[in-house]
């Protein structure tokens, strides 16, 4: 990793992924799978929730079905999984430890989007409810125009939403996908979780066991302007 491309520069713009970097979503999204692949008979593999792990609900959805013998039934898991998440979100929408914080004060020195491959009216959802929806300029899902992660097209508009060009933009992201997407977008990558793989390491410029670390704190402390 190159730690200093991230610790020792001032990025024009930042983009965060939601589920698993800002909001403490993925737990709901493994246990929706789990329930839904549950009500057919079917327990998943011991490494699909890393293989899921980022990937548009619809394609989950599809490799739900296709790992559980069903391939027919891929629309029906899908509108199924979302269904099952949505609710788990209304019961328990939690922020990663240290996203508020660092989200309030990179807001400070640059313009803040979010790239996820939720549907936008759950991303809404869970920014208003943890009280995060204002610091953010744009948010970005797929849609008939733009592909989901891993492609890098919920990056790509993004940084072009906040006037900025790819190569000056920071991504903060938790998934292999999503770290494909940003690398593949052109911006430095700064990676936040406690257990990466080492292939999604090696493609981060700095990874992070949370968004509190205080060397992150630190650097984004100091690139808050001073008080006239």
């Amino acid at each position: 990793m190159t730690a200093s491309r991230v610790l020792s520069w001032t990025p024009a713009a930042i983009v965060f992924d939601c589920d698993g970097t800002l909001m403490d979503t993925e737990r709901h999204w493994q246990d929706a799978r789990s329930n839904v692949l549950g009500a057919y008979g079917f327990a998943p593999a011991p490494d699909f929730a890393e293989r899921a792990k980022g990937l548009h609900y619809t394609e989950c959805g599809c490799l739900m079905a296709a790992e559980s013998g069903h391939p027919e039934l891929g629309e029906v898991m899908t509108g199924q999984l979302l269904a099952e998440f949505r609710a788990l979100v209304a019961d328990n929408p939690l922020t990663m430890p240290g996203a508020r914080a660092l989200v309030q004060d990179v807001s400070r020195f640059a313009p803040l989007a979010v790239a996820s491959n939720c549907p936008a009216e759950v991303v809404e959802s869970c920014l208003e409810t943890a009280g995060l929806r204002e610091y953010f300029d744009h948010l970005v899902v797929p849609d008939e125009t733009i592909r989901p992660k891993p492609h890098p097209d919920v990056y790509l508009t993004a940084a072009g939403l906040c006037g900025v060009e790819p190569s000056d933009t920071l991504a903060i992201e938790d998934s292999l996908c999503g770290v494909q997407a940003a690398v593949r977008a052109g911006m430095r990558v700064l990676g936040a979780g406690p257990r990466p793989s080492e292939e999604t390491e090696a493609l981060t410029d700095l990874w992070v066991r949370s968004l509190d670390d205080p060397e992150l704190r630190m650097w984004a402390c100091d690139r808050v302007p001073s008080q006239a």
